[in-house]
């Protein structure tokens, strides 16, 4: 990763932190109250999958193609789930944000949104992206609606083509480029000021 960092990015939500062979019995605790690896579409871990996941995803990150994140709760300090920078391009800014999965209590709560934001700003803010892509399965709908939620608009769909861990499938590609990025961002926390009013 010549020009992508990863430090621990946190807010009162959640805490990322770079993905550590340590991180394993929380997540495996974490999987194990998610059904998303049952989904064909998805490539979610189930527990007894988590270590090999996390030691694949520690492989990529040392060949410079991916920066993977552990999903913190602030308040309880449990593991999450998982998600990061992937696929991404040595010299072009355009990196994507994705091996995303999350514990079922933790949807709807507006953890994914923090996490997503703070992933985002770290992009365009910190490290200049002219673009960031996300990418999902064509029939991944939850996905493909939690995606358009953030913002981010449809580029295209790459038939016959292949996910992060070389699954084929078709692809949906979807960007949030930098101009749009302060009115993302404006809406991102708009949502995550309303969710927070909502669970007092």
């Amino acid at each position: 990763m010549s020009w992508l960092t990863d430090p621990v990015l946190e807010d009162d939500h959640v805490r990322l932190e770079p993905v550590q062979t340590g991180h394993v019995e929380a997540l495996e605790e974490a999987a194990a109250e998610s059904d998303l690896a049952s989904l064909w579409y998805t490539n979610a871990p189930s527990r007894e999958d988590v270590s090999g996941d996390v030691t694949r995803r520690l492989e990529f990150r040392s060949q410079g193609t991916w920066a993977p994140y552990t999903i913190f709760d602030q308040k309880s300090g449990r593991a999450l789930g998982m998600s990061g920078y992937l696929n991404i391009p040595k010299e072009i800014r355009r990196p994507e944000i994705g091996g995303t999965w999350m514990r079922r209590s933790a949807h709807r709560t507006g953890a994914n949104v923090a996490a997503k934001r703070l992933l985002l700003a770290h992009a365009f803010d910190q490290l200049g992206c002219m673009a960031v892509e996300f990418r999902t399965h064509r029939f991944n709908l939850q996905s493909r609606r939690a995606i358009e939620a953030l913002g981010a608009q449809l580029d295209g769909i790459l038939r016959n083509h292949f996910d992060a861990f070389g699954k084929p499938r078709d692809t949906c590609v979807y960007s949030i480029t930098s101009a749009e990025w302060p009115n993302v961002r404006r809406h991102l926390d708009w949502r995550l000021e309303r969710n927070s009013a909502g669970s007092q």
